[in-house]
């Protein structure tokens, strides 16, 4: 594998960003939007991406690259600023589609929530995903003290092992996109 970094994404990096978080949710993007179209979901999170104050925000994400190339990203936030971070996305949702949602809280106060992690497919198996994930531990964890939060899907069990595997310990249950997850976190010792 040849050498990586891992960095803050810029908004120029929206295309490539919004593409590769969009593989870990895009069953969730298909029901924000309410069709079941990757090009209009692309497009949606590409807009949302490229600007600034909303939970998938480039100000929010940390991508891995290699030779030029971005390929993995993750989306991560403030759990207590989620309404905030959300109201602008659900705008636009209403805005492109014509549908007022009200979505779950999928993170609270006290987390830093790992919205999403995409791994380009001609490297997943490769380790990024998981270089990604201790780049963040490392990050927020042990030099921020802060505690991180995800979900997992219960058909995602290889995900499961390797967050707890990482130290994630499960902290509950919680539902998105009427979808129940298993809600796991990461505290500082």
């Amino acid at each position: 594998m040849k050498a990586i970094t891992i960095r803050k994404a810029k908004p120029e990096d929206s295309p490539e960003v919004a593409s590769l978080i969009s593989l870990a949710m895009l069953d969730i993007i298909f029901g924000f939007i309410g069709v079941k179209s990757t090009e209009k979901a692309m497009d949606f999170m590409t807009a949302l991406v490229s600007v600034k104050g909303n939970q998938y925000s480039y100000e929010n994400c940390w991508v891995v690259e290699t030779e030029n190339e971005i390929i993995a990203a993750a989306c991560l936030y403030d759990g207590a600023k989620l309404q905030k971070l959300r109201k602008p996305v659900m705008a636009k949702i209403k805005q492109l589609f014509g549908r007022d949602l009200k979505a779950e809280d999928e993170t609270q106060a006290g987390e830093y929530y790992i919205d999403s992690v995409g791994v380009d497919q001609r490297y997943q198996g490769t380790g990024i995903g998981t270089q990604l994930l201790q780049f963040l531990i490392n990050e927020y964890v042990f030099k921020r003290t802060l505690t991180l939060g995800l979900l997992v899907d219960y058909d995602n069990p290889k995900a499961r092992r390797l967050y707890i595997k990482l130290g994630f310990k499960l902290a509950g249950e919680k539902t998105l996109a009427g979808k129940s997850m298993e809600h796991y976190q990461l505290k500082p010792a």
